[in-house]
């Protein structure tokens, strides 16, 4: 055992052993295993090289340890004062990251460090430095990332809540002998969609475009109950797709007394054609249930959408829209077989 530090028993170094996975700090598990280094007879230059530290910390180390005991071990930081970082600072901040720059009167749409900084002290009186501010916005796990557009709907509050809770009333209700749908369109272009992507360090990844863009559409529903999906795809977005696709619900759900689509209100969605079609036989097992105006996160397939573009179409390589549809369809057809495998395992 090295001299540096006093003899300990086997039961003190055991609770060493397990203070220091209580340690918060990256600098008080250093010290704690420099201790325990020592006490297992390893020399100070051996410590230093084994845990990346100057010879002169281990030594500073075991002085406050012969002389204070474990205590000498605990950062001494905490006697500067309160900390600043405490829980009431971190949750309002949280609050103003989570609202933006104009709602606390500044004239800049989005945050930077120094504004939060300034912010604060308005609502604390805390102030910290700058990259203090960067350590606190990880500490509520703050990021930066691209704000989603939206419109507003056009309805009141009361009754866009209304049709949300007919439209979960359906579905948590919904007959055995009846089927629920989620139905939307989605645009594939062969320009492909430029999202993030990992690189390394002095790279910048290159996707190279056609060019002239051409566009294939596709018409799908999701089946509440199981996720499966239901598609069809066509050059244009039209009637006629949203009409090939009802067909096809027709056919795939032949013993369903009723199909219920949960839709937005597009105007392909609502035309005379769409109304000629459910008056035949087989139409009026089709009902349609539309969504308040501009409320694309209730409906369950635009998650679908977002994770085939994800999946496909973003930086994607395909020189032609043939080639894109392929990797489309198979994306899809590999999706609905193992959402099936899981549901029936």
């Amino acid at each position: 055992m090295s001299g540096i530090v006093p003899h300990l028993r086997r039961s003190d170094k055991e609770r060493l052993r397990k203070q220091l996975g209580w340690r918060a700090t990256a600098r008080q598990r250093i010290r704690y295993l420099i201790i325990i280094n020592l006490l297992n007879g390893r020399s100070a230059a051996d410590t230093a090289c084994a845990l990346g530290v100057g010879r002169s910390t281990v030594y500073d180390v075991a002085k406050r340890f012969r002389q204070h005991g474990e205590v000498g071990l605990v950062d001494r930081r905490e006697e500067n004062g309160q900390r600043k970082l405490d829980e009431a600072y971190l949750a309002t901040l949280y609050k103003v990251v989570a609202a933006s720059p104009p709602d606390y009167g500044w004239r800049r749409p989005t945050w930077t460090r120094e504004m939060l900084v300034k912010t604060m002290v308005q609502k604390t009186g805390t102030r910290i430095h700058v990259s203090t501010m960067s350590a606190a916005l990880k500490m509520i796990s703050a990021r930066q990332g691209r704000p989603k557009p939206t419109v507003g709907c056009p309805w009141s509050k009361r009754a866009k809540n209304r049709r949300l809770r007919e439209l979960r009333h359906l579905v948590d209700t919904l007959p055995e002998d009846e089927v629920c749908v989620y139905e939307d369109e989605v645009d594939i272009h062969l320009n492909p969609k430029i999202g993030p992507d990992w690189m390394v360090r002095g790279q910048q990844k290159e996707v190279l475009t056609p060019g002239k863009n051409v566009k294939r559409y596709l018409a799908g529903a999701v089946d509440s109950r199981t996720g499966e999906l239901i598609w069809v795809e066509a050059d244009q977005k039209n009637t006629l797709l949203f009409i090939n696709l009802m067909w096809k619900l027709v056919q795939h759900y032949r013993d369903a007394k009723v199909i219920h689509l949960i839709l937005d209100n597009y105007s392909i969605h609502s035309t005379q054609q769409v109304e000629v079609s459910l008056a035949t036989t087989e139409g009026q097992r089709i009902q349609l249930h539309f969504l308040p105006p501009y409320c694309p996160d209730h409906n369950r397939i635009e998650r679908l959408w977002r994770d085939l573009h994800a999946n496909v179409t973003r930086n994607h390589r395909c020189a032609t829209m043939p080639q894109l549809i392929k990797e489309v369809n198979y994306w899809l057809r590999k999706r609905n077989f193992n959402r099936s495998k899981a549901l029936s395992a």
